[in-house]
């Protein structure tokens, strides 16, 4: 008696693992430094001098749970007052929002959203 339940439990054990994907996310920063420039603040002789480097970097991370249903990824650039970047993600109602965006200081931010419709089936479960 003792082994049939035992082999039931390692049998709705495995049915279980089998329905669930893993689930992983990642990420990945680059920062470029640059020389730093002196950059005087204030009016002539009553300031003080501050130093700032040029900002440049790449930033990205994507989570994927099929489980949970969370899907969503991003990457950004910025060189200089320029910043550049899309995300994406899964909403629940099954679309995809995918949104490009950009800025600077001369044209504000700017960002062009699209909705892409995926057809969800559920899983029938007997």
């Amino acid at each position: 008696m003792y082994s049939k339940v035992l082999c039931l439990a390692a049998l709705i054990a495995v049915v279980v693992a089998h329905d669930h994907a893993p689930a992983y996310s990642s990420q990945h920063v680059s920062k470029h430094d640059g020389k730093p420039e002196i950059v005087h603040v204030g009016h002539e002789g009553h300031g003080h001098v501050d130093y700032h480097t040029h900002p440049k970097y790449t930033f990205e991370y994507k989570v994927e749970d099929h489980h949970t249903g969370d899907i969503k990824s991003q990457h950004e650039t910025r060189d200089g007052d320029v910043v550049k970047g899309h995300y994406s993600l899964h909403q629940p109602d099954g679309s995809e929002r995918n949104v490009h965006y950009e800025a600077d200081k001369h044209t504000g931010f700017h960002a062009d959203v699209k909705f892409d419709v995926h057809h969800v089936h559920p899983k029938h479960h007997f």
